[in-house]
Protein backbone atom coordinates (compact mmCIF):
# COMPACT_ATOMS: atom_id res chain seq x y z
CA UNK A 1 0.00 0.00 0.00
CA UNK A 2 2.52 2.10 -0.87
CA UNK A 3 0.11 4.51 -2.92
CA UNK A 4 -3.58 4.93 -1.54
CA UNK A 5 -6.63 6.04 -3.30
CA UNK A 6 -7.65 9.14 -2.22
CA UNK A 7 -11.43 8.61 -2.42
CA UNK A 8 -9.89 6.58 0.81
CA UNK A 9 -9.54 10.17 2.50
CA UNK A 10 -13.48 10.56 2.18
CA UNK A 11 -14.33 7.33 4.13
CA UNK A 12 -11.67 8.13 6.92
CA UNK A 13 -13.15 11.31 7.73
CA UNK A 14 -16.29 10.01 7.65
CA UNK A 15 -15.28 7.01 9.91
CA UNK A 16 -12.73 5.14 10.34
CA UNK A 17 -13.68 1.59 10.69
CA UNK A 18 -15.63 2.16 7.82
CA UNK A 19 -12.48 2.88 5.89
CA UNK A 20 -10.70 0.03 7.10
CA UNK A 21 -13.07 -2.75 6.38
CA UNK A 22 -13.10 -1.05 2.66
CA UNK A 23 -10.00 -0.95 2.05
CA UNK A 24 -8.64 -3.30 4.48
CA UNK A 25 -11.13 -6.15 4.66
CA UNK A 26 -12.49 -5.53 0.99
CA UNK A 27 -15.78 -4.95 2.32
CA UNK A 28 -18.46 -2.95 0.15
CA UNK A 29 -22.46 -2.97 0.12
CA UNK A 30 -24.26 -0.90 -2.17
CA UNK A 31 -27.29 1.55 -0.95
CA UNK A 32 -28.94 4.46 -2.37
CA UNK A 33 -26.29 6.78 -1.56
CA UNK A 34 -23.10 4.94 -3.07
CA UNK A 35 -25.33 4.00 -5.80
CA UNK A 36 -26.28 8.33 -6.18
CA UNK A 37 -22.78 9.58 -5.91
CA UNK A 38 -21.57 6.53 -8.18
CA UNK A 39 -23.77 7.70 -10.99
CA UNK A 40 -22.66 11.20 -10.18
CA UNK A 41 -19.16 10.53 -10.59
CA UNK A 42 -19.80 8.47 -13.91
CA UNK A 43 -21.90 11.32 -15.71
CA UNK A 44 -18.55 14.17 -14.53
CA UNK A 45 -16.51 11.16 -16.46
CA UNK A 46 -18.27 10.12 -19.11
CA UNK A 47 -18.48 13.75 -20.92
CA UNK A 48 -15.72 14.76 -23.78
CA UNK A 49 -12.88 17.04 -23.07
CA UNK A 50 -13.60 20.19 -24.02
CA UNK A 51 -11.48 23.07 -25.99
CA UNK A 52 -13.09 27.21 -25.48
CA UNK A 53 -10.92 30.26 -26.27
CA UNK A 54 -8.78 30.32 -23.42
CA UNK A 55 -9.78 27.00 -21.66
CA UNK A 56 -9.44 23.39 -22.02
CA UNK A 57 -11.56 21.12 -19.75
CA UNK A 58 -10.42 17.62 -18.74
CA UNK A 59 -12.59 14.87 -17.39
CA UNK A 60 -11.40 12.07 -15.60
CA UNK A 61 -8.08 13.06 -15.00
CA UNK A 62 -5.75 10.49 -13.16
CA UNK A 63 -3.42 11.85 -10.53
CA UNK A 64 -0.67 10.89 -8.22
CA UNK A 65 1.65 11.99 -5.59
CA UNK A 66 4.94 10.28 -5.11
CA UNK A 67 5.60 12.23 -2.33
CA UNK A 68 2.18 12.08 -0.30
CA UNK A 69 1.29 8.26 -1.98
CA UNK A 70 -1.97 8.98 -2.74
CA UNK A 71 -3.50 8.60 -6.06
CA UNK A 72 -7.00 9.31 -7.63
CA UNK A 73 -9.09 10.54 -10.41
CA UNK A 74 -10.15 14.38 -10.52
CA UNK A 75 -13.49 15.05 -12.08
CA UNK A 76 -13.36 17.59 -13.95
CA UNK A 77 -10.05 19.96 -14.00
CA UNK A 78 -10.28 23.18 -15.72
CA UNK A 79 -6.90 24.36 -17.46
CA UNK A 80 -6.95 28.39 -18.08
CA UNK A 81 -4.93 29.98 -20.39
CA UNK A 82 -3.31 32.06 -17.67
CA UNK A 83 -2.04 29.03 -16.12
CA UNK A 84 -5.08 28.71 -13.72
CA UNK A 85 -5.50 25.01 -13.15
CA UNK A 86 -8.71 24.47 -11.26
CA UNK A 87 -10.08 21.21 -9.91
CA UNK A 88 -13.70 20.45 -9.56
CA UNK A 89 -15.25 17.32 -7.63
CA UNK A 90 -18.68 16.58 -8.05
CA UNK A 91 -20.61 15.59 -4.89
CA UNK A 92 -24.68 13.88 -4.64
CA UNK A 93 -26.91 15.39 -1.94
CA UNK A 94 -25.84 18.75 -0.38
CA UNK A 95 -22.77 20.18 1.77
CA UNK A 96 -21.47 18.06 4.85
CA UNK A 97 -20.98 19.24 8.18
CA UNK A 98 -17.40 17.95 8.08
CA UNK A 99 -14.67 18.51 5.98
CA UNK A 100 -14.25 15.28 4.03
CA UNK A 101 -14.90 16.82 0.72
CA UNK A 102 -12.40 19.52 0.76
CA UNK A 103 -10.26 17.55 2.09
CA UNK A 104 -10.62 15.49 -1.09
CA UNK A 105 -10.17 18.06 -3.69
CA UNK A 106 -7.33 19.47 -1.40
CA UNK A 107 -5.57 16.06 -2.25
CA UNK A 108 -6.36 16.27 -5.65
CA UNK A 109 -5.03 19.60 -6.05
CA UNK A 110 -1.69 18.67 -4.52
CA UNK A 111 -0.98 15.74 -6.52
CA UNK A 112 -1.61 18.49 -9.79
CA UNK A 113 0.64 20.68 -7.88
CA UNK A 114 3.56 18.21 -7.88
CA UNK A 115 3.21 16.83 -11.32
CA UNK A 116 2.81 20.12 -13.05
CA UNK A 117 5.18 22.28 -10.91
CA UNK A 118 2.82 24.62 -9.98
CA UNK A 119 0.53 26.20 -7.67
CA UNK A 120 -2.99 25.98 -7.30
CA UNK A 121 -5.66 28.64 -5.39
CA UNK A 122 -8.49 27.15 -5.45
CA UNK A 123 -11.20 24.50 -7.07
CA UNK A 124 -14.76 23.67 -6.90
CA UNK A 125 -17.18 21.66 -4.85
CA UNK A 126 -20.22 21.01 -6.90
CA UNK A 127 -23.23 19.44 -5.03
CA UNK A 128 -26.25 18.06 -6.94
CA UNK A 129 -28.95 19.35 -4.25
CA UNK A 130 -28.60 22.67 -4.58
CA UNK A 131 -26.86 22.53 -8.02
CA UNK A 132 -24.62 25.00 -7.75
CA UNK A 133 -20.38 25.29 -7.51
CA UNK A 134 -18.55 26.17 -4.53
CA UNK A 135 -15.58 27.69 -4.29
CA UNK A 136 -13.24 26.14 -1.68
CA UNK A 137 -9.94 28.10 -1.16
CA UNK A 138 -6.88 26.13 -0.79
CA UNK A 139 -5.31 27.91 2.28
CA UNK A 140 -2.76 26.47 4.88
CA UNK A 141 -5.48 25.28 7.45
CA UNK A 142 -6.91 23.23 4.39
CA UNK A 143 -3.90 21.79 3.54
CA UNK A 144 -2.66 21.18 6.49
CA UNK A 145 -5.93 18.93 7.29
CA UNK A 146 -5.43 17.32 4.51
CA UNK A 147 -1.66 16.10 5.00
CA UNK A 148 -2.63 15.13 8.85
CA UNK A 149 -5.59 13.03 6.76
CA UNK A 150 -3.32 11.99 4.51
CA UNK A 151 -0.74 10.82 6.95
CA UNK A 152 -3.66 8.90 9.23
CA UNK A 153 -4.44 6.95 6.40
CA UNK A 154 -1.35 5.45 6.10
CA UNK A 155 -0.95 4.81 9.70
CA UNK A 156 -4.43 3.26 9.76
CA UNK A 157 -3.70 1.18 6.79
CA UNK A 158 -0.79 -0.12 7.66
CA UNK A 159 -1.91 -2.07 10.74
CA UNK A 160 -3.75 -5.07 10.18
CA UNK A 161 -6.89 -4.66 12.58
CA UNK A 162 -9.62 -2.65 12.51
CA UNK A 163 -10.52 0.32 14.70
CA UNK A 164 -13.18 -0.10 17.48
CA UNK A 165 -16.80 0.22 16.59
CA UNK A 166 -18.57 3.66 17.87
CA UNK A 167 -22.15 3.74 17.02
CA UNK A 168 -23.18 7.21 16.05
CA UNK A 169 -27.08 6.78 14.55
CA UNK A 170 -26.91 9.31 12.06
CA UNK A 171 -23.93 7.96 10.18
CA UNK A 172 -24.72 4.11 10.89
CA UNK A 173 -27.87 4.63 9.30
CA UNK A 174 -26.45 6.25 6.31
CA UNK A 175 -23.91 3.78 6.02
CA UNK A 176 -23.73 0.88 3.67
CA UNK A 177 -21.76 -1.23 5.59
CA UNK A 178 -24.09 -1.03 9.10
CA UNK A 179 -24.79 -4.61 8.56
CA UNK A 180 -21.28 -6.07 8.45
CA UNK A 181 -19.82 -3.72 10.84
CA UNK A 182 -21.90 -4.38 13.91
CA UNK A 183 -21.68 -0.60 15.51
CA UNK A 184 -23.77 -2.19 18.03
CA UNK A 185 -22.09 -5.44 18.35
CA UNK A 186 -19.88 -5.32 22.06
CA UNK A 187 -17.84 -7.28 19.76
CA UNK A 188 -15.99 -5.93 16.75
CA UNK A 189 -15.77 -7.81 13.23
CA UNK A 190 -12.20 -8.53 13.87
CA UNK A 191 -12.93 -9.87 17.32
CA UNK A 192 -15.48 -12.20 16.12
CA UNK A 193 -13.05 -13.43 13.53
CA UNK A 194 -10.21 -14.44 15.75
CA UNK A 195 -13.15 -16.05 17.72
CA UNK A 196 -14.44 -18.39 14.85
CA UNK A 197 -10.74 -19.39 14.09
CA UNK A 198 -10.52 -20.55 17.63
CA UNK A 199 -13.10 -21.97 17.62
CA UNK A 200 -12.57 -24.06 14.39
CA UNK A 201 -8.84 -24.48 15.37
CA UNK A 202 -10.19 -26.71 18.80
CA UNK A 203 -12.41 -28.28 17.12
CA UNK A 204 -9.85 -29.66 14.59
CA UNK A 205 -7.52 -30.50 17.50
CA UNK A 206 -10.00 -31.76 20.60
CA UNK A 207 -7.64 -32.51 22.74
CA UNK A 208 -5.99 -29.00 22.82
Amino acid sequence: MDSLPISALQHLLFCPRQCALIHLEQAWEENRFTAEGRAMHGRAHEGPDESRPGLRITRGLPVRSETLGIHGVCDVVEFHQDGTVLPIEYKRGKPKAHRADEVQLCAQALCLEETLQTTIAQGRLFYGQPRRHSIVPLDMGLRELTSQAINSLHRLLAQSHLPPAAYEKAKCTACSLYATCQPKSPRSAQDWLMGELSLLHKNENPSY
